[in-house]
């Protein structure tokens, strides 16, 4: 029979030994990462499989000059919750992507697109210098997928300072857990376009008609 002392321990035990199995469990169900597309100093694009069923409609064919004027609508406002939520609703939502980033993420982001199957994603992160290069680095990172005639988005980091480590955390023969994502309020205009997908709840874009608007030939 247990002691209160050791009872009190193995009450621990117990604990952290359903801890570590959660992570575990959690770490498991994870998308993981398939094809590396582009990886430099600048940006990183992968195409990741997905671990639930998805039944996107990929591959994707988007000229870069859409998928341009697609990712330049989006802008975003970080999550925040009461009452720091309603200091931050004044604060009016800031583009996702300048034009400089496009320039280096439309073109990779095209290709993994062509690339992808039915279960996967694009993954991509923008790459910058911290206040410490040595040290940090300024990342913006997230995920896009196609299930016609909807193309979800969504982010992980915008503009957060993560640190430099040994053992690069992009890296396809070494891949390390990034550090838990952040929540955003994403956006997109025109807001028309910025609409529901009935087979997943998700605020998506409806491609299909924003490129028919322009003219611009169709993404199938």
């Amino acid at each position: 029979m247990l002691n209160r002392e050791g009872g009190f321990y193995l009450h621990r035990l117990i604990i952290a030994l359903m801890a570590v199995a959660a992570a575990v469990h959690g770490c498991a169900r994870l998308p993981y990462t398939t094809q590396v597309v582009q990886q430099d100093q600048r940006v990183v694009v992968t195409i990741q499989h997905e671990v639930e069923r998805k039944s996107y409609t990929h591959p994707l064919q988007l000229s870069p000059e859409e998928l341009r004027r697609i990712l330049g609508g989006f802008s975003v406002r970080e999550k925040k919750k009461v009452p720091l939520r309603w200091f931050a609703e004044d604060v009016p939502p800031r583009t996702v992507f300048r034009e400089d980033e496009l320039d280096a993420l439309v073109r990779p982001v095209v290709e993994a697109l062509k690339k992808a199957g039915p279960e996967e994603r694009v993954y991509f992160t923008l790459l910058a210098p911290g206040p410490n290069p040595n040290y940090d680095r300024d990342t913006t990172a997230g995920w896009l997928a196609f299930r016609h005639p909807y193309l979800h988005f969504s982010l992980d980091y915008f503009h957060t300072l993560l640190p430099v480590r040994k053992i690069d955390q992009y890296d396809y023969n070494f891949p390390l857990t990034n550090p838990t994502p952040n929540s955003y309020l994403l956006y997109f205009e025109p807001g028309r376009f910025w609409v529901v997908d009935p087979a997943s709840g998700d605020r998506t874009v409806h491609i299909s008609e924003l490129l028919k608007s322009s003219g611009a030939p169709q993404g199938r």
